[in-house]
């Protein structure tokens, strides 16, 4: 006989893996909720179960399906590889295995709702953070209800696909083991060596090309610090010996900083992590503060080492703080890289030339540089691209579509980005080397945490011949 519980299942299909496989976190969050709500989950990953997805329904006779799509692109301007192509398929498949709602979700899929609810023919999605509008859609299929007040619901309305005003709430489920099934947590602590933690939501800065404002809002919420310290705790007890802040930023204020690291000292862990940083208001005590709190590695969004166009990336810092957030990092003996974005509004061969005479500056720095801007839809870059007339209003964006600045092209921002390299080694540009990915797997294997950048550089670094650079800072 079944049970009156409901059971949802949470499919993952993220197939995206380099450099890593990413924890899915988001189901986290979500099995957390519906868990609360005395809901029965089961998992299933498309890293772990692409074979056994048909059984695995039939078992578990699920109420819905939610699917996640957690990346659009890989955002290389060179190799544009994209990860929403199966998602149709898979949408036929969960249906040919067993008839419910299904229901699309995740980062990437709240950038393209529309276009990609109507891609994959699912019978519905949720834009944005998907805890209450999953709930609340469950809800009205058990009901009959209306959808109105299902916030960020993606449904189609006679012929038109809509959506509902998102509506971002307190961060206010606490999640157990449970809510990272053993079998999942031990796949990606062999393949990446890490789980992820979020600490916050939404953004208030104003990268012109980013889309973390539009997928959670533009005002951090924050969690409570003893709850943080907590689920650190639980992903220790699981096996887990390094964890990543996924937060756009975690330094969103300096009190955030201060109240998480110190829950953190109280628990005494031993796991270590890495998170985002904004290179702005860092100072040598904050940083020796999340040192001791585990803080192994930062990763900088610096985007550019130069003033100016900094301020057309909408930045609102400048390479100053850049340089005091590095000298902080430093002090405090913690691995730091920076990305840089080259080739976006304002970007010139001598604007990167300056980025590079800065760049010696920074002591013991990392520097992955990309080429080129992705265009999102609903970005100020987006705006900035139909002001200029280099997209249409009607440009299918979920195709990677990327910005340079006039005069610039892709080889030769690659070819300048490359004689940095040889300048300087811990310059990193260009796309993956041959045998990247087995570097990967060897290092994972044995036992090497936390982000690989810092082996990148030192391999670049010893194949590049000592004449063909001059020393770094």
């Amino acid at each position: 006989m079944r049970s009156t519980r409901q059971k949802v299942v949470l499919l993952s299909a993220n197939r995206c893996t380099t450099p890593d496989p990413v924890f899915p976190l988001g189901l986290t969050c979500l099995s957390a909720a519906l868990n609360g709500a005395g809901y029965e989950t089961r998992w299933l990953d498309v890293q772990l179960d692409t074979d056994t997805l048909e059984q695995a329904l039939k078992e578990f006779r699920p109420d819905a399906v939610g699917i996640s799509l957690r990346n659009i692109d890989d955002i290389l301007i060179r190799k544009r590889e994209t990860f929403f192509g199966e998602l149709a398929a898979l949408v036929r498949r969960v249906r040919a295995a067993w008839s419910c709602p299904v229901v699309l979700g995740g980062s990437g899929f709240s950038v393209f709702p529309q276009r990609l609810l109507d891609l994959s023919e699912a019978d519905f999605g949720i834009q944005g953070e998907g805890e209450a509008g999953l709930l609340a859609l469950l809800e009205v299929l058990r009901t009959g209800a209306g959808f109105a007040n299902v916030p960020g619901l993606v449904h189609r309305v006679g012929q038109q696909i809509v959506v509902n005003p998102q509506q971002p709430g307190p961060l206010s489920s606490p999640t157990t083991s449970a809510d990272r099934p053993a079998r999942v947590v031990s796949h990606y602590l062999s393949t990446s060596g890490m789980l992820n933690i979020q600490t916050q939501r939404g953004c208030a800065h104003t990268c012109c090309y980013c889309t973390y404002p539009l997928i959670e809002g533009h005002s951090p919420r924050r969690r409570p610090p003893e709850e943080i310290a907590e689920d650190f705790a639980q992903i220790e007890a699981q096996g887990a010996r390094y964890a990543f802040v996924v937060d756009s930023v975690f330094n969103s204020s300096q009190a955030h900083i201060v109240e998480t690291c110190e829950a953190l000292l109280r628990r005494r862990l031993a796991i270590k992590w890495g998170c985002f940083l904004r290179p702005e208001g860092l100072t040598a005590e904050l940083m020796s503060l999340m040192q001791r709190a585990g803080l192994a590695h930062a990763e900088f969004g610096s985007d550019s080492f130069c003033d100016s166009v900094l301020l057309e990336y909408g930045k609102r810092f400048t390479f100053d703080d850049v340089l005091q957030a590095s000298q902080a990092a430093r002090s405090a003996k913690v691995d730091y890289c920076h990305f840089l974005i080259a080739g976006g509004p304002g970007e010139t061969p001598e604007t990167l030339e300056e980025g590079y005479r800065n760049s010696l500056l920074l002591p013991g720095a990392v520097i992955m540089a990309v080429v080129g801007m992705r265009i999102y839809p609903g970005t100020g870059l987006h705006r900035r691209a139909l002001r200029e007339g280099r997209i249409n209003a009607d440009a299918d964006l979920l195709e990677p579509n990327y910005y340079l600045a006039p005069g610039l092209t892709t080889e030769a921002v690659f070819a300048q980005l490359h004689s940095f390299a040889q300048r300087s080694p811990n310059w990193i540009a260009g796309d993956p080397f041959p045998g990247y990915d087995r570097l990967i797997q060897r290092l994972r294997s044995r036992g090497v945490l936390g982000p690989l950048w810092s082996y990148f550089a030192v391999l670049q670094r010893l194949s590049t011949p000592p004449g063909s650079r001059v020393p770094t800072a």
